[in-house]
């Protein structure tokens, strides 16, 4: 089933983008969760409109985001953490604290949703990446450290 989101999915699209999706993934939640309509012709045409009339804003907005992104390509933030005798923390790292951590060591204000840790979930003391989708063309990866407090 052809439908368009309007709002970002993860691992399915940005908004405004037309995709093809299984019926009842469609019918079951995409549609009541008011994250996507069923692509009709009629909502084709007004979507049509609505992105030749935001295009210019929309190339503002990647202007900037390929700024910040050229900016950040080559920080370094560390993270503390409390550790326990065997070298793994307690809990875990996720991208609030990341999103934070930009936050204080560099003043730059990044959205938390914005971050993806790789991997699974940070438990231990070390270096990992994270990808970081500021525009759905400009993405790219930071180091951030976990250290012991």
């Amino acid at each position: 089933m052809e439908i368009i989101l309007i709002q970002d999915v993860p691992n399915l699209g940005f908004k405004d983008d037309i995709v093809n999706v299984k019926d009842g993934y469609a019918r079951n939640f995409l549609i009541p969760k008011g994250m996507a309509i069923m692509a009709l012709p009629s909502e084709k045409k007004k979507l049509a409109e609505t992105l030749k009339q935001r295009s210019f804003k929309e190339e503002k907005v990647k202007k900037e985001a390929e700024k910040l992104a050229e900016k950040m390509e080559d920080i370094h933030v560390k993270i503390g953490a409390k550790v326990g005798t065997s070298g793994k923390i307690f809990g875990s790292v996720n991208a609030l604290q990341i999103a934070d951590a930009i936050k204080e060591q560099y003043d730059i204000d990044i959205d938390r949703k914005k971050i993806m840790v790789d991997g699974e979930s940070v438990k231990e003391v070390g270096v990992y990446k994270a990808k970081v989708n500021l525009h759905k063309e400009v993405r790219f990866d930071i180091k951030f450290e976990v250290l012991a407090e």
